[in-house]
């Protein structure tokens, strides 16, 4: 494949990857900027070394160095970090022209599809999660689970307890859960029935 296919193929990636699926979803502006900037760094510099004498290896390892520093520089949630390394790679694969010429596009529709399934608002719709402090401290797992359910309006599938502070009377726990609407509720009412 030719650099200049590459390149347009790089193009239509990352404008697919920040426009359609990241930006639409988390609305940070913020984000978008470093997306786009690590996509075109990370194509230019690939694409420098791969006409130089210059070891891949070396700017290949300062690029590591460099998205670690970023991602250690700012807090991101997960989703965000996939992105930020879509986005990566997506120059890095357009940077560097491979046999067989149809592998490039494939390696990126294939970044672009997980992305798109693996983080569409349909999956695990009603799955959440959060960490939450509470003014009680609760040492009985039964009775936390019991108010987190209460709190949340959903079914507590997994928990973590953080921390338990008996004099501050306070519980930090991670809590996984699903909420429960209308359709849960007539389906889990249908199967207590049988």
């Amino acid at each position: 494949m030719s650099q200049s296919s590459l390149l347009i193929t790089d193009a239509v990636a990352v404008v697919l990857l920040v426009f359609v699926l990241y930006f639409p979803r988390y609305r940070r502006r913020d984000m978008v900027v470093a997306l786009l900037g690590i996509n075109v760094s990370v194509l230019s510099v690939t694409t420098v070394l791969g006409k130089s004498t210059i070891s891949a290896g070396l700017g290949l390892g300062l690029f590591g160095v460099l998205s670690i520093i970023r991602l250690r520089s700012n807090e991101l949630d997960q989703e965000e970090v996939v992105y930020y390394f879509s986005a990566l790679a997506v120059g890095l694969v357009c940077g560097i022209s491979i046999d067989p010429a149809w592998a490039s596009p494939a390696l990126i529709g294939a970044i672009l599809a997980a992305l798109y399934v693996g983080d569409h608002p349909m999956l695990f719709r009603r799955a959440r999660s959060q960490t939450l402090t509470l003014d009680s401290a609760f040492t009985d797992e039964g009775a936390l689970i019991e108010r987190l359910e209460q709190l949340l309006g959903g079914r507590v599938r997994r928990i973590k307890v953080r921390r338990v502070n008996l004099v501050n009377d306070t519980t930090v726990v991670d809590v996984r859960y699903d909420l429960i609407t209308d359709d849960t509720r007539s389906t889990d009412d249908s199967t207590q029935a049988r």
